[in-house]
């Protein structure tokens, strides 16, 4: 329920704190008074649309804060937290306006969009009156409307479960149908790619193992050729060993004549030989542990070389050829597989949509009902309300060839005012006084089927009086057992029969220099006072304030 609203420098209002209770609450005053400034910024603070001229003139911003304490889980809060929000303690919506058009939204002081605002305010504010354009008139909800009178939030959530099944196995296959088409266009290349990469078999990382050995074996390649020539100069024909060797014979069998020359060169060139000897080994050594295979390189050079080739060829890295071989080879089973698996799609589909034809059947059954019940219930209002020759249906047009998450049920209610009239659209055929009426109506029937926490009726009793005045705050009162029900009223019953009473004045501020407008609660006397007013104008007279006295007896009744 709204519990308070404050109000600062909103048009005519300056200052203004509103602490509301459950049940009834009825605003009234004179007219002009500004009792439409006051709805104004209620809404505002709803997320309506913000206007600069709202701002009381001289004054930079305005602002309207609305707190309410909403019911353990209740949409606004769920919306709420949702956005973040904490929610203990409460909900305060506020909206500040600016001089230039602009505004901000907040939520228990948090800055939020105007459509988060908007979207919460409209789970617990309904504001109806003459020229309202909202839930009750606007066709798109009739039909939740109905399914709310009704309970028949079970069958709409396995109505729009099917739907989702349905929709989700068609998407299905649709890809797959897609799919295959793809494959049938390019199935010969298919299969020839698939074959060739088959064929060459690329396994993960093999371009890198490749590259390492390839470079590997040009290193070993290069190393060889320099140890053969090396083996050749210590070990083949031109090696030096044999003519040292003969040169160091020559020179031993001289050593006889001169020993003491011989001897030191002769041990030096057998060190030579031993040494070249010793190379010579070393290089033989070598070239065993080398082991340079050229056909070796050759294989790992044309491997290497045949998948970069595939790579180019297939526009992909070479380490995802492997992958792109088990795709084509997916895409082959799914063209030779498809037919079968179309098939079981195509069954699944029309089983879904039988479940789903069945399921929105049963709806719309339930939904013919709910609105049959719908009808009598607000036609049973009309008469006291002055409506008596009026007639409130709901027009249902269903296409059963065309079921959507909702159904295949779209609702509009419609009247006929007068006998021998075509029924039609609320709002284009109903005055504004009857259409306030329609809609007191239709809340009453629907008022135990679940509402926002706080109505609010805004001069509904327009151009009625009396008995139809009564039944009006009849109504209200019924409404407020089950919602708060605050009311804009020019009817003296309909005031009476309120738990709260607010008088909205216009007094001079600012030594006369201006107008402000000024809401003080009413209690006791002063109420009664109002209330003769209200019967009888400009000057109470003393039969008004017993008639007032008597109106609030009765109401208590």
């Amino acid at each position: 329920m709204l519990a308070q609203l404050s109000i600062r420098d909103i048009v005519l209002i300056d200052q203004l704190d509103l602490r509301l209770e459950t049940g009834l609450t009825v605003l009234t005053g004179e007219t002009g008074a500004g009792k439409s400034i006051l709805l104004d910024a209620f809404a505002l603070a709803l997320g309506a649309r913000g206007d600069g001229s709202l701002v009381r003139a001289g004054q930079a911003s305005g602002q309207v804060t609305a707190a309410f304490d909403p019911p353990p889980g209740h949409a606004a809060t769920l919306l709420a937290e949702s956005h973040d929000i904490d929610c203990d303690g409460g909900l305060i919506l506020r909206r500040v306006q600016l001089a230039d058009g602009r505004t901000r939204a907040f939520i228990n002081d948090q800055p939020v969009s105007v459509q988060a605002l908007k979207a919460i305010g409209a789970t617990l504010v309904e504001i109806h009156g003459q020229h309202d354009d909202r839930a009750l008139v606007d066709p798109s909800m009739h039909r939740a409307l109905v399914d709310q009178f009704g309970g028949l939030g079970e069958l709409l959530a396995r109505t729009r479960a099917a739907h989702a099944d349905w929709r989700a196995i068609q998407a299905e296959l649709e890809r797959e149908q897609a799919r295959i088409a793809r494959a049938r266009t390019d199935a010969d290349y298919l299969r020839h790619a698939h074959a060739e990469l088959l064929k060459l078999a690329p396994r993960p990382k093999e371009e890198e193992a490749l590259a390492i050995t390839r470079a590997a074996m040009m290193q070993a390649e290069k190393v060889t050729g320099e140890l053969r020539e090396a083996h050749e100069a210590l070990g083949g024909e031109h090696s030096p060993v044999a003519a040292l060797s003969g040169l160091m014979r020559r020179l031993e069998r001289r050593a006889a004549q001169a020993p003491a020359l011989i001897e030191p060169p002769v041990k030096a060139l057998d060190a030579a030989i031993d040494a070249l000897e010793h190379a010579a080994q070393s290089v033989e050594q070598s070239l065993r542990e080398a082991r340079f295979d050229p056909r070796e390189l050759e294989r790992v050079e044309e491997r290497l070389f045949a998948l970069r080739g595939a790579a180019r060829k297939y526009s992909t890295p070479v380490d995802d050829l492997a992958a792109l071989a088990q795709r084509f080879a997916a895409d082959l089973a799914a063209l030779d597989a498809g037919e079968a698996g179309l098939v079981a799609l195509t069954k699944a589909l029309a089983a879904a949509r039988q479940t789903l034809e069945r399921s929105a059947a049963a709806l719309s059954a339930a939904r013919i009902e709910a609105a049959r019940q719908l009808d009598a219930a607000v036609n049973a209002e009309l008469p006291p309300l002055k409506l008596e020759r009026a007639i409130f249906s709901t027009r249902i047009v269903s296409d059963a060839d065309a079921p959507g998450p909702d159904g295949i049920d779209r609702l509009e209610f419609v009247v006929q005012t007068n006998p021998g009239t075509r029924p039609g659209a609320m709002m284009k055929v109903a005055s504004g006084g009857e259409l306030a009426r329609f809609m007191l109506a239709l809340k009453v029937a629907l008022a135990d089927r679940g509402t926002a926490p706080t109505l609010v009726f805004d001069e509904i009793d327009t151009g009625v009086g009396g008995a139809v005045a009564d039944a009006i705050g009849q109504r209200l009162s019924r409404l407020s057992a089950r919602a708060q029900v605050l009311a804009v009223t020019h009817a003296p019953q309909v005031a009476a029969r309120a738990l709260g009473h607010f008088r909205i004045a216009k007094d001079a501020a600012d030594n006369g220099a201006r107008v402000a407008t000024t809401v003080a609660p009413l209690r006791s006397d002063a109420r009664q006072e109002e209330i003769a007013r209200m019967l009888s104008g400009a000057v109470v007279t003393t039969e008004a304030r017993a008639a007032a006295g008597r109106l609030l007896a009765g109401s208590d009744a």
